[in-house]
């Protein structure tokens, strides 16, 4: 027996796009490059302080110590759902309709093997998180992509789907605002998605991982609060971007109790839930006063003005995102988007994501994370400045 040997499903997958750009990055620091990585959507703010001390009180508890709760602890429940009431307008049931996750990425993952059968369609947003696809292929599931375009505000066409593919659709991925086109989403569109999903019986899921991180008196809507939205969907909630938590592994799910339940069910034979200490600073998080969020919006909507205003200036029409903190910027003439990355990369040691790591229809488009403070951003468009396009 020749080792690795790895199953079909594996073999089947592409490179995961944000180590292949570790990888690259990681290269080039070697070589002693003064690299300014804008690549990965991973906060450099660090957790806000009340909540680590909520943990490190937690921690100290030899009550924390063992198996949680597979659905997560009662109070950890009440404040999420406190928290879509006072902030998203939105009634939920804590005993059955919340569902704490370690970090949303994996509910993204286990929610296929939950509700999709092998030869299921699941319907996606393209570009999109790379979790949708590789979730579906997980459970055996046939992806089919909506292409998000410039022209149609990055919302999808689901007048387009032919009705074959309808007939199979079982699930509908969707996420604003959106990554990685930072575009925004109405209630008009979730409430156009409830009645889609409805007459093709199709499971909405909402990845809403990005909804406080918004500027200029911008408030990005539940799907959830779309009349109907409760009978066919649930909705994924992040502490990871909201309270620069990303390495905590920290979220809840909310929405149809039966939903809620057959994901349980699947967490319940692959994990052993959120460590308690955890969910105590995730409550800390929810429950106080949103100061700390607002803060930190302000220093991200200073980078984004300041990123704005140097692509601008270098001739690339970019608008200003009312939410997330990503910039998705079209690639110069001439260029793809991985030669344009390439070409940051190696004369500028710039990173930024290809707009085609994020599916096809990301090519022509390049993205742009906000994770550095504001000097470093403004040196990376000096050095942008200098290239030769």
């Amino acid at each position: 027996m020749t080792f690795p040997m790895y199953s079909d499903r594996i073999n089947a997958l592409p490179p995961y796009l944000f180590a292949a750009i570790d990888e690259a990055r990681d290269e080039l620091i070697a070589k002693g490059v003064d690299v300014i990585d804008l690549g990965v959507g991973d906060p450099d703010l660090p957790t806000h302080p009340h909540i680590v001390e909520a943990m490190q009180k937690a921690v100290c508890d030899p009550g924390t110590h063992q198996y949680p709760s597979y659905a997560g602890m009662p109070e950890f429940r009440k404040a999420a759902a406190e928290w879509c009431r006072k902030y998203k307008g939105i009634e939920i049931d804590p005993a059955t309709e919340v569902l704490s996750l370690i970090g949303s990425k994996e509910a993204v993952a286990h929610i296929p093997l939950a509700f999709v059968n092998p030869g299921d369609v699941v319907l996606y947003t393209e570009p999109g998180y790379p979790v949708y696809k590789i979730g579906t292929l997980f459970a055996g599931g046939e992806p089919y992509p909506l292409p998000l375009k410039a022209e149609n505000s990055f919302l999808p066409d689901l007048d387009s789907i032919p009705e074959d593919v309808l007939k199979k659709s079982r699930l509908f991925f969707f996420n604003y605002p959106n990554n990685p086109t930072a575009a925004t989403a109405d209630m008009a569109f979730f409430e156009k998605v409830v009645k889609f999903c409805k007459k093709h019986d199709i499971i909405a899921v909402h990845d809403n991982a990005y909804c406080q991180m918004a500027y200029d008196g911008y408030e990005a809507p539940s799907f959830l609060a779309a009349e109907g939205a409760m009978d066919i969907g649930m909705e994924l909630y992040s502490h990871s971007k909201t309270y620069n938590m990303t390495g905590w592994r920290l979220g809840f799910a909310v929405g149809n109790k039966d939903l809620i339940k057959g994901l349980g069910k699947v967490k319940s034979n692959v994990d052993s839930g959120v460590f308690d200490a955890i969910q105590i600073a995730g409550i800390a998080a929810l429950s106080s006063p949103q100061d700390c969020v607002n803060e930190t919006n302000k220093i991200y909507e200073e980078r984004r003005n300041a990123l704005i205003e140097g692509l601008t200036a270098m001739g690339l029409e970019v608008k200003p995102p009312k939410a997330t903190f990503y910039i998705w910027a079209p690639v110069p003439k001439g260029f793809t988007s991985i030669s344009f990355a390439k070409l940051l990369l190696e004369e500028a040691g710039i990173v930024a994501t290809p707009g085609v790591g994020f599916g096809d229809a990301g090519e022509g488009y390049i993205r742009f994370a906000l994770t550095k403070p504001v000097e470093r951003i403004k040196e990376a468009v000096e050095r942008m400045k200098k290239l030769q396009l």
